[in-house]
């Protein structure tokens, strides 16, 4: 049986700013760290969240559209 956990765009805004403090960046720093290959395991766990988070919002988190094009060039 599949888990469905939901949660409101509130409650993903404040988990994806729990998130960037939790790694002590602005969403800037962690995207630049990603374009460069610059993440610890634990960083890039939380920059992949964040990407997710941005992608379920879709357009109503501040950098979802820049996470989402350098995620494109971080993959390949």
């Amino acid at each position: 049986m599949t888990t469905v956990i939901h949660k409101t765009p509130q409650q993903l805004r404040d988990q994806r700013a729990s998130l960037l403090a939790e790694v002590g960046m602005t969403f800037e720093e962690l995207r630049e760290r990603a374009e460069v290959y610059s993440l610890s395991m634990d960083e890039l766990d939380v920059w992949h969240t964040i990407e997710g988070i941005d992608y379920l919002l879709d357009g109503e988190s501040r950098g979802d559209v820049e996470a989402r094009r350098v995620s494109s060039r971080v993959r390949g």
